[in-house]
């Protein structure tokens, strides 16, 4: 999708996200390597009660959805910044169902410009638990004389 034809405001639903428990300590163990993530008895006796995910495997579980969801195509040339906000913890088991809104729009340029998506993500109980401002660079049509 190029530039010129994003609209504002536009949403799109990406496929939900299910947390694996056992890719989740997984992750934890290479990336965020501490006992609310990776230790049963640990967790247990925290405000949480159990593990919870490390909120940047949460966001990559959903950031694999929307890539799948392929928004721009090979329009996309590169992404420009990414903002992340966790507001809830995610479990194991939980199933993250992500909206995607267009929300701002800047021509940049003859060749480009970017496109801001906010990201909401909530869990199977309809909470939010993150959001995601996240800002595309994608290739304008050219018009040749």
């Amino acid at each position: 999708m190029y530039f010129d034809d994003i609209v504002l405001g536009t949403e799109f639903t990406l496929d939900d996200a299910v947390i694996d428990k056992d890719e989740m300590i997984d992750f934890a163990k290479k990336y965020d390597n501490i006992p609310l993530h990776t230790d049963e008895e640990y967790a247990s006796k925290t405000p949480f009660g159990r593990l919870i995910a490390p909120g940047l495997m949460s966001f990559a579980a959903v950031w694999a959805k929307y890539l799948e969801k392929d928004i721009f195509g090979p329009e996309l040339l590169a992404g420009k910044s990414s903002k992340i906000e966790w507001l809830k913890p995610v479990f194991a088991g939980d199933v993250l169902s992500t909206t995607v809104t267009v929300s701002k729009l800047v021509d940049r340029s003859p060749r480009n410009g970017i496109a801001e998506l906010s990201l909401s993500v909530t869990n199977q109980h309809g909470e939010l638990v993150m959001t995601n401002l996240t800002e595309a660079v994608v290739k304008k049509r050219q018009e040749h004389c």
